[in-house]
């Protein structure tokens, strides 16, 4: 199959998780057989010392600087397969009416962000997608499942609605025998909807507990954020430091957007690489989770500050390593870049 992505980025990690989602599906479909070109507007905040994949070894990647810059890829796109157009790409809305123009083959849209893309549609602020491209797409592939595809189907058209989590390449996260250097860490971007959950659950613990240690990987947080004392700061962990990250920490929390907390079934690329790495998680609450992963045996759900003191006081080395190797068999059985990777195909053939 030839395959065209249009995406926000595979180059660069920087600020956003849709890098290291791109990276770990295509690289599993490539390995299916598959040629696959990625398309990536070219944009400063993903260029220089940001971007940390330019040559990729599983596909080709392309940049262009601006819209009309794409007709000189419509050739490619016109003798495609298929064609994916992601969420959150720069001028998605003309991207993804120019590729439903272009494409005679199957086109899909590829959705890192469906909870926050259906409330900025509904808002009426959404820049890259809009309701009348929905129902042009052959299929609408979703990082969110439950009742969220329904929607999809019977209030805005799309014909075929598809659940595609994301998901973890095990050859690049996988169990680690590091020192542990933290009690709880998190793995984040800042945003501004998870960051009472992160002060909740994180920052509160740790300004109670001066004896534990904790550590906030990310960008984009606001300077006037007071850090307590026993809160370790980095700016930014590229993707080939996840797997020490993780194995360096007791415990990681996961954080949900509001958006995918009210949709539920939206599971974080973070739940997937931190249990292929067995480190245990505990994560805040949300309808779905359980399809994912079970509550009290392969993840621990924790609504209060309370609850993640108590996890990280009361339970000894051994609990934790029984939750962690319950998570990864589970997330090795059914959440793989290589089943992901077979449902993608299976999907755009079938639309074929």
């Amino acid at each position: 199959m030839k395959l065209v992505v249009l995406g926000l980025s595979l180059s660069s990690s920087w600020g956003n998780g849709h890098a290291t989602t791109y990276r770990s599906l295509l690289r599993a479909f490539a390995a299916r057989g598959h040629d696959i070109l990625f398309l990536e507007r070219d944009v400063p905040w993903y260029s220089g010392t940001a971007r940390d994949l330019s040559d990729p070894d599983f596909c080709r990647l392309a940049f262009y600087p601006d819209l009309d810059a794409l007709d000189q890829h419509a050739d490619a796109v016109a003798s495609a397969d298929a064609v994916l157009v992601g969420s959150y790409v720069p001028d998605g809305i003309a991207v993804g009416a120019w590729a439903q123009r272009t494409a005679r083959g199957v086109t899909a849209f590829y959705d890192i962000d469906t909870p926050v893309t259906l409330a900025a549609l509904e808002a009426g602020t959404c820049t890259y997608l809009s309701p009348a491209l929905i129902p042009g797409y052959g299929t609408y592939l979703s990082f969110t499942g439950g009742p969220t595809l329904e929607r999809l189907r019977n209030h805005y058209g799309s014909p075929d609605p598809r659940a595609l989590y994301c998901c973890v390449d095990p050859a690049l996260y996988r169990p680690r025998h590091d020192a542990k250097r933290w009690d709880l860490s998190y793995l984040g971007t800042y945003s501004p909807d998870r960051q009472p959950v992160l002060e909740r659950l994180l920052l509160d613990p740790a300004r109670r507990a001066p004896d534990l240690r904790f550590v906030v990987a990310g960008s984009q947080y606001p300077a006037d954020i007071v850090w307590p004392t026993n809160v370790e700061r980095f700016e930014h962990v590229g993707p080939q430091d996840h797997a020490e990250f993780y194995g360096s920490s007791r415990m990681t929390l996961n954080v949900t957007r509001a958006d995918m907390v009210k949709a539920g079934w939206s599971p974080s690329v973070r739940l997937f690489e931190a249990a292929a790495c067995g480190t245990p998680i505990v994560s805040d609450v949300w309808d779905g989770i359980d399809s994912v992963l079970e509550p009290g045996r392969s993840i621990a759900l924790a609504r209060t500050g309370d609850d993640v003191l108590t996890l990280l006081r009361s339970w000894g080395d051994r609990d934790r390593a029984v939750m962690a190797e319950a998570a990864r068999a589970q997330v090795l059985a059914a959440h793989t870049a290589a089943h992901r990777a077979l449902e993608l195909e299976t999907t755009l053939a079938g639309r074929a």
